[in-house]
């Protein structure tokens, strides 16, 4: 079990690199590619962004390594449901949005990847 936190742990880091950097190629290897971000709108309604839709906009942004932005990035935690899959709760940033990112993992094909993520986000 020791060997595979520090798997989610490394695939988490990438996480928080690519997200810092707005390097897709980093988010892509954290990211399984039939992953899907979920969050509430401002609707109420929940909104559903295939990791596709996501990394566009994520490279039509301006990184928040680009904007000089504080990296403030950490693991809140990490639980296993089995040995193929864990649940990690993460907080990250992109100024002036804070995110608490619940993230879904699944060991597939011998390696951990996010196939779903859950977010809240406050604008400070």
């Amino acid at each position: 079990m020791s060997s595979d936190v520090a798997a989610i742990e490394k695939v988490l880091q990438v996480y928080f690199d690519g997200l810092y950097e707005g390097d897709t190629k980093k988010l892509g290897e954290a990211f399984h590619p039939a992953s899907h971000l979920y969050s509430a709108g401002p609707d109420g309604k929940a909104a559903d962004m295939p990791r596709a839709d996501w990394f566009k906009m994520v490279e039509s942004r301006k990184s928040a390594k680009e904007s000089g932005s504080e990296r403030r990035d950490r693991i809140v935690s990490i639980d296993f449901s089995g040995p193929a899959t864990a649940f990690a709760k993460v907080e990250c940033q992109i100024p002036p949005r804070y995110f608490t990112d619940y993230l879904t993992l699944l060991k597939v094909e011998g390696r951990w990847q996010v196939i779903a993520k859950a977010f809240h986000t406050v604008t400070k």
